[in-house]
């Protein structure tokens, strides 16, 4: 499963931590829903900036509890990822690209990092909060 492309640079493994929580298990719409964020939004993103790490994508109920994560966490639908670049000195392009991307729904940045994420059945809200997580 690990091994499974959503997108040519994203595979599905990058999303899950089965590692770390095996139990982290995505229905076939969830890949289907993490595949159209890879091809929409972050594979084109990912050609201005380089290469992008998925900290933390897919969340099943149990490992969204475990980590924090808000109960409607759109982790939990596979329509989230928190990322950075591999290069920071490109975090500030990532999210230049990203408030200006029209698939993205909602972007959080942090320290480094940031949360975006993508709506596959309704229009983006276009949310954009910097400094959210400090």
């Amino acid at each position: 499963m690990e091994s499974i492309r959503l997108s040519e640079h994203f595979r599905l493994g990058e999303f899950l931590n089965l590692r770390k929580y095996p139990q982290n298990i995505p229905t076939i719409q969830q890949v289907t829903c993490m595949t159209y964020g890879c091809l929409l939004l972050l594979e084109p993103v990912r050609l201005q900036v380089g290469p992008i790490i998925v900290t933390s994508g897919f969340r099943c109920p149990e490992v969204n509890r475990q980590v924090g994560g808000v109960p409607r966490s759109q982790h939990l639908l596979g329509q989230a990822a928190d990322i950075r670049p591999r290069d920071p000195a490109q975090f500030e392009r990532l999210v230049d690209l990203l408030r200006r991307h029209p698939q993205t729904d909602q972007l959080l940045t942090g320290r480094g990092w940031l949360h975006v994420s993508w709506s596959p059945f309704s229009p983006p809200r276009h949310m954009v909060r910097i400094g959210y997580y400090k």
